[in-house]
């Protein structure tokens, strides 16, 4: 079985929030992209629903750990307890070779 990670993430902000919301993740897509263990990170929009969702690939949980400790990840983490609508749903999958 392969130790890769994805991660699902469904973001609802407060509506005032939505733009700050968007360009915080925008921020850090390179910077994600480019540490060692990640494989995709992408950010997708429901403008009908008003919510943000990430798509990731981690080649394990320690690669998604170190993501989270990052200063970047923890500043948008921080900004969100004050943005966001309702707690994210995230969901961590295996892939099924």
């Amino acid at each position: 079985m392969s130790n890769q990670l994805n991660v699902v993430a469904r973001i609802v902000p407060k509506s005032e929030h939505l733009d700050a919301a968007r360009d915080a993740i925008r921020n850090i897509l390179e910077q994600t992209r480019a540490e060692p263990g990640c494989i995709e990170f992408r950010l997708s929009e429901s403008a009908s629903e008003g919510s943000l969702h990430l798509y990731e690939e981690w080649r394990d949980e320690a690669a998604l750990a170190s993501h989270h400790e990052q200063p970047y990840t923890k500043a948008v983490f921080a900004a969100y307890r004050d943005w966001l609508a309702e707690e994210p749903e995230i969901l961590h999958l295996r892939p099924v070779r």
